[in-house]
């Protein structure tokens, strides 16, 4: 296909016209039947150790393999321009087969670039998987590096300060380590980071990806190799995505570079108005020149997206403006069609270690569909009747 937005609607929809239906159907079996105990078996062992079935196997069970997930897993691969995907029930079941997956590999050690979602830096800091972490600076990566580091990991643009990290410098960096890219604020309609050599690349499908708010999954992006790591997993530990948030994430990659664009539009506007505001401390936007010191929109990123953040004078003003928009919504999460306020502070980053939180007087924003206008009036009467 020719272009990304005609792969976008059609990647995944293979075969529908032999199946006689134009929409992807949706499979609800949670088990198929067995041809026989040996040839079951064979089916079992092939998915369960991360392979997928075979031409005519059956599909045994639904937490080893489904139809639906698997096209939703195959959109996401083309749009990423990877071999494989594998999806998971959410975000952070993907991460979490991710450093599984390393694991396995019998390394235990992870780089990891702060800043984080806030759910990625409580696992790694944690070692709740039995993992050890080291965290550093794009620049400090091949300092930290041990015989035993597996994986090196970095979110950009970075939640929540939208930070970018020069992904071609970080695999230099990296020496040979896989490096792992939470790519879910770029999408990748803005960035596809497997052409600078990384090895997995994943999303919180929940976010842009199915783009409405009403479906949860994950999906890692990656080679084969690495898939079949992933699948042997997700089988195991029972991580896999279902149909029914499969085929609506699946949908939603039909629209996403629309979306994409039109809120990355509007966010420009919105954040070119707020760092004008007397109120309103930095600004944290990519588009803004001062956000992009490496000057990676426009070459990494072919743009800056449509998440901000920016500061106000005091967390206790910072706390009280989400409390009085009236357009926007307070809630967490990002990336559907209506627009999101929320305090990282306070929320998505409260588990992070107090030398690495977001500072409290830091608002976050997801930009939706609304008219730009709009957005910024709510804001605006928000930031100005809290203070």
């Amino acid at each position: 296909m020719s272009t990304f937005d005609t792969l976008a609607v059609h990647a995944g929809r293979d075969g529908l016209t032999e199946q006689g239906v134009h929409a992807v159907p949706i499979d609800l079996s949670t088990t198929a039947p067995l041809p026989s105990v040996h040839e079951g078996g064979l089916a079992y062992e092939q998915m369960a150790t991360g392979g997928v079935p075979l031409e005519g196997q059956s599909t045994v069970y639904q937490r080893l393999w489904n139809p639906t997930v698997a096209r939703f897993e195959a959109g996401v691969a083309a749009l990423e321009g990877a071999p494989e995907a594998v999806a998971f029930a959410t975000g952070m079941a993907a991460l979490s087969g991710v450093l599984l997956a390393m694991k396995s590999t019998g390394k235990n050690h992870v780089v990891a670039v702060r800043p984080l979602y806030g759910g990625t830096d409580h696992v790694l800091a944690s070692g709740l998987l039995g993992t050890e972490t080291t965290f550093a600076t794009p620049a400090e990566v091949r300092g930290a590096l041990r015989p035993d580091t597996g994986l090196v990991i970095v979110e950009t643009p970075a939640n929540p300060s939208l930070e970018l990290v020069d992904l071609a410098r970080l695999v230099e960096e990296a020496d040979g380590v896989p490096v792992m890219v939470d790519n879910t604020f770029a999408t990748p309609v803005l960035q596809r980071p497997l052409k600078y050599g990384v090895a997995m690349v994943l999303h919180s499908a929940t976010k842009f990806l199915g783009g409405h708010g009403d479906a949860m999954g994950g999906v890692v992006a990656t080679s084969a190799e690495w898939a079949v790591r992933l699948r042997s997993v997700r089988a195991v530990t029972g991580g896999i995505l279902t149909p029914w948030p499969a085929y609506l994430l699946h949908r939603g990659l039909a629209t996403l570079p629309i979306r994409v664009r039109a809120q990355q539009d509007a966010a420009h506007k919105v954040a070119m108005a707020l760092a004008g505001h007397e109120l309103v401390g930095k600004v944290y936007y990519p588009g803004l020149p001062e956000c992009d010191p490496l000057g990676l929109v426009g070459t990494q990123m072919s743009g800056p997206g449509s998440l901000m953040a920016f500061d106000v004078e005091s967390a206790e003003h910072a706390e009280r403006i989400p409390g009085a928009v009236r357009l926007l919504t307070h809630a967490v999460s990002l990336g559907g069609i209506d627009t999101l306020i929320q305090h990282p502070a306070g929320l998505t980053h409260r588990p992070v270690a107090a030398d690495a939180k977001p500072h409290a007087q830091m608002l976050r924003v997801s930009i939706g569909l609304e008219d730009p206008a709009d957005i910024l009036d709510d804001l605006v009467q928000a930031i100005e009747s809290t203070r």
